[in-house]
């Protein structure tokens, strides 16, 4: 793997019908700011070549209106990425990442932002960068990842939906 994309799911609706939290559909602006993120990737060349998406039905709806942008990319939905702890999301990208490319996960908070915060503590960051990604990892929000041949990662993007143009929010 070359490089590493981490986008937190669009804003969801505050119950489900079902009134279980893993059937929580994403709110229309989560759906808006899904897509508008995945054009933003695509325009920076920022394409996934797998992705990785939690079975919870606001990732399949986040990866769907992102899917669009990235016509290449294939899709592995799995369960053990719905509220994943940062650990956890790391295995399962080491299960299934290919030794070239670019893989993207799509979860949920806190995993992926603790997963975030390790990853950039782990290697070189410009300091405002980081100081960004310390205070907040709201929906919609994108961590990307380059990935030396050693394997260590270096925080080279962060992408609010706020600051392009969307929502994003808690």
């Amino acid at each position: 793997m070359d490089r590493l994309i981490l986008m937190r799911h669009g804003k969801a609706e505050q119950h489900a019908a079902s009134g279980g939290d893993f059937e929580r559909a994403l709110a229309p602006r989560g759906q808006n700011d899904a897509a508008l993120m995945a054009k933003v990737l695509a325009k920076a060349g920022l394409s996934p070549d797998l992705a990785l998406v939690s079975s919870a039905r606001r990732t399949r709806e986040t990866w769907d209106a992102a899917a669009p942008a990235f016509p290449r990319a294939r899709a592995a939905t799995r369960r053990d990425l719905y509220h994943a702890e940062a650990q956890d999301v790391l295995a399962a990208i080491r299960e299934e990442a290919p030794d070239t490319g670019t893989v993207m996960v799509v979860g949920h908070n806190p995993g992926l932002h603790e997963l975030a915060l390790r990853l950039a503590l782990g290697g070189p960051a410009d300091p405002a960068r980081l100081a960004q990604l310390r205070g907040k990892f709201p929906t919609a929000t994108v961590a990307v990842f380059s990935i030396d041949p050693d394997g260590a990662p270096t925080l080279s993007h962060l992408f609010y939906a706020s600051e392009n143009g969307g929502h994003g929010g808690e």
